[in-house]
């Protein structure tokens, strides 16, 4: 243990990186499903935006609104504090994986809605022109299209949900967070494991974010 005279302890790391390991898979499971979520959930809002009907619309609209509108956190304890009064639990893992899914999907609802209406009205006027079935103008013409352009906004949503995660060790989760807030509390050595941690997100999401500014060279044009 750090005897307080050194301002950094090796043995210290050494002694957090199984727990470190353990946090970062957790961490990456979150995103991961987190990602599909919002993405999967995002543009079902996005096609109800555009739904004929106001009675689809406005409910879509208020909702989305709401989540976007309310903090993740207070989110999440709504999701595993309140919900189960009403018979309704999940995990903390999956209560995590749902809420910022779901958080993030009111955003990139807006991406792919914006993505939809930068597809060139004469896309949908030469669909209309072929007879092509409603289903297959959206699947074969409109959405890739759309899907295209708005890949790199989706990307740095992904990131941003990367540096979300944390507030899922509110709720007991043990990601990256949450390992080395024990670590810390068990040996009284908090400089290192949040230094580790903090590394890690960054050696994360600036390769990340290079990525993204690659594909969005790649792909908008």
């Amino acid at each position: 243990m750090n005897n307080g005279t050194d301002k950094w302890d090796w043995d210290a790391v050494a002694d957090f990186m199984p727990h470190f390991w353990d946090g970062l898979l957790t961490t990456l499971q979150i995103l991961a499903l987190g990602s599909l979520i919002s993405f999967s959930v995002g543009l079902v809002w996005a096609l109800a935006f555009r739904a004929p009907s106001r009675f689809v619309r406005w409910p879509v609209g208020i909702i989305t609104e709401f989540i976007r509108n309310t903090p993740l956190l207070v989110q999440l304890f709504f999701l595993f504090f309140v919900l189960p009064e009403w018979d309704i639990q999940f995990s903390a893992m999956t209560t995590g994986i749902i809420a910022i899914g779901l958080h993030y999907s009111t955003y990139t609802a807006q991406v792919y809605r914006a993505g939809i209406e930068a597809v060139p009205a004469g896309q949908w006027e030469a669909a209309t022109a072929l007879s092509l079935p409603y289903r297959h103008t959206w699947t074969a013409v409109i959405l890739p299209q759309a899907i295209r352009r708005v890949v790199p906004a989706l990307g740095n949503y992904v990131i941003a949900m990367l540096k979300d995660t944390p507030l899922i060790a509110s709720i007991g989760v043990l990601e990256l967070l949450q390992q080395a807030r024990l670590q810390a509390a068990e040996t009284f050595q908090y400089t290192e494991p949040l230094t580790v941690i903090g590394i890690a997100f960054i050696l994360i999401a600036y390769p990340a974010s290079l990525l993204i500014r690659a594909l969005e060279r790649r792909l908008v044009v």
